[in-house]
This record gives C-alpha cells, sequence and structure tokens, in this order.
C-alpha cells in the first residue's frame, strides 16, 4: 500500500493539513460531510468529540484498511459554544465578547480505520482588553470567517491574545503532543518509529 493511502485526515481544514505536515507525516486529505449542528444541551467537550468521531467513522468506510484521523474544534466562552462566525459583523461580536475575559478551546480528536480511539484537549485563552477600532480592524481583515470563536492565533489574530494555558496548537486547530500519543496508542508508524521495529 502507498504510505500516503495508510493514514488520511479527515479535514478540509488547511491548518490541520500544515500541522501535520510540520511533522513529516505522509496522508491523503478525505473531508466529511457531517451535519455539525450542536445537540440540545451539548457541552463543548461532547460536541467536539462526537463530531470528531463521526468524521473519522465516515471517512474509515472509504478507507477501511487506513488510519483515519479527524478532529473538531470550538471555542466556548462559559456554556456557550462559539462556531464559525457568518459575516464581519458577528465576528466583531464575538470578538467584543472575548475582550478582556478567559475562554476555553476544545479540540476532539479520533482515529477509525484500522483501530478506533478518541480524545478531548482543552486550551485556556485569554484576551487582552481590546478597543473598539481593535475589533473592528481586525474583523474587516476577514481572517475571522472560517474560525470557531472568530480569531486565528496562528495569524494576525494573534494580537488578540494575551495568554494561553495549555497546547497552542490547539488553539490552531490540531493539539500535535496529544495526536501524536493517540496514532502511538492505535499502533499507527510515526517517522521516527519506522524501521525500527
Amino acid at each position: 500500500m502507498d504510505p500516503t493511502e495508510r493514514f488520511v485526515l479527515a479535514s478540509a481544514s488547511p491548518r490541520r493539513k500544515d500541522l501535520l505536515a510540520q511533522l513529516g507525516l505522509r496522508f491523503t486529505v478525505a473531508a466529511a460531510d457531517i451535519d455539525e449542528t450542536p445537540m440540545a444541551g451539548e457541552i463543548a467537550s461532547d460536541y467536539v468529540l462526537r463530531l470528531a468521531v463521526e468524521k473519522a467513522r465516515t471517512v474509515a468506510t472509504r478507507h477501511p484498511d487506513a488510519w483515519v484521523l479527524a478532529a473538531d474544534t470550538t471555542v466556548a466562552l462559559g456554556s456557550e459554544l462559539l462556531g464559525k462566525p457568518r459575516d464581519a459583523a458577528e465576528a466583531r461580536r464575538m470578538i467584543g465578547r472575548l475582550s478582556g475575559r478567559v475562554h476555553e478551546v476544545f479540540t476532539g480528536i479520533a482515529v477509525a480505520g484500522r483501530a478506533r480511539d478518541a480524545q478531548v484537549v482543552r486550551t485556556q485563552v485569554t484576551f487582552r482588553t481590546l478597543s473598539p477600532d481593535e475589533i473592528a480592524w481586525y474583523a474587516d481583515t476577514g481572517e475571522p470567517l472560517d474560525k470557531a470563536g472568530a480569531y486565528a492565533i496562528q495569524g494576525k489574530g494573534g494580537f488578540l491574545v494575551q495568554g494561553i494555558d495549555g497546547s497552542h496548537s490547539n488553539v490552531v486547530g490540531l493539539p500535535l503532543g496529544e495526536t501524536l500519543a493517540l496514532l502511538k496508542r492505535v499502533g499507527m508508524p510515526l517517522p521516527w518509529t519506522e524501521g525500527r521495529r
């Protein structure tokens, strides 16, 4: 089997693709088309875990002989889930609500196909107290529009953040340390283990 066919990323996210590629992992991309509507009363950790597992299992039906990795990330302000804003106006509202406050970023990661395992990673993020002009400028850059919570810590949105407690790559969209540990648990060969078995 082609090495790139042994490992499939079930995500269309360019951020997740870039993070995995930085580690020297070879993979193909096959996005999962599922309903991502939260269930009534569903908390952030349950929501991202459910979606990650569903994405992984959906793509694994097309790639049963591969390790299929999926992930889903959301931002939680208290019990409220902040998904991707529909437009700049909604982005301004979200960023304004996060200003000067602590919120949490949850990512569910799941493997299906050759093996199954899943977990949730949580990171606390503190925003600076932002001026209305800063909020409006950032929202109008367009960067927030495809980001949970309406910001990208790895992009221009890095200036919004005062501090984080936990995995930085989790806030980008894929907690690398935890993902590698998950892949190791399910027995997937990693670049530094191949040829040593």
